[in-house]
């Protein structure tokens, strides 16, 4: 499972950081899952669901987010194309598309620029249903209450600052996965 392998690459230590990214990871790999389930007509790859929750992360280690343990040199926005770079980087150009469109409710180029976000310039939007599964179930678990998962109305207060089209797309998902 490339996974797994990856994140041991990337994240070699046993260190608090790798137990809150494993544990974030994996409450959201079983949501995707927990969804999956519950909607066979949307015919979900399973396997790649699993494997693709596990890694949309990655790239959190390269951002400075000292509250979860990340010392890099990056802004947190930047971890979903960063992470994205890595895993392409190994030959999983398919999983690499969930770390890159899985921030906020995934971003548009109109939003990039308006919000002079400091990621590349292109639309990062979730586009097959494995993406938009990722993304949504991630938007229930934080990394600094890995315990707890968001309501309903807490994941969509925490997308309002990404913008109105990422509030209507959360809204989409929630009549279409729950």
């Amino acid at each position: 499972m490339p996974s797994i392998k990856l994140i041991d690459k990337y994240y070699p230590e046993e260190n608090e950081l790798k137990h809150i990214l494993l544990t974030h990871s994996r409450s959201v790999a079983d949501k995707a899952l927990w969804i999956a389930d519950n909607h066979p007509e949307l015919s979900l790859d399973r396997d790649f669901l699993y494997e693709a929750a596990m890694l949309h992360d990655i790239g959190i280690f390269l951002t400075n987010a000292e509250g979860i343990y990340c010392f890099g040199d990056k802004p947190y926005i930047c971890h979903g194309y960063l992470g994205a770079d890595l895993v392409r980087s190994e030959g999983y150009s398919r999983h690499a598309l969930v770390c890159e469109r899985h921030t906020g409710a995934g971003l548009s180029l109109e939003d990039i620029v308006k919000q002079d976000l400091p990621v590349p310039h292109r639309d990062m939007l979730p586009v097959s249903m494995e993406e938009q599964v990722i993304c949504f179930a991630d938007k229930f678990y934080s990394k600094t209450h890995l315990e707890q998962e968001k309501s309903v109305e807490k994941a969509r207060k925490s997308l309002q600052r990404y913008g109105e089209a990422g509030l209507q797309r959360f809204d989409h998902w929630c009549e279409l996965f729950l």
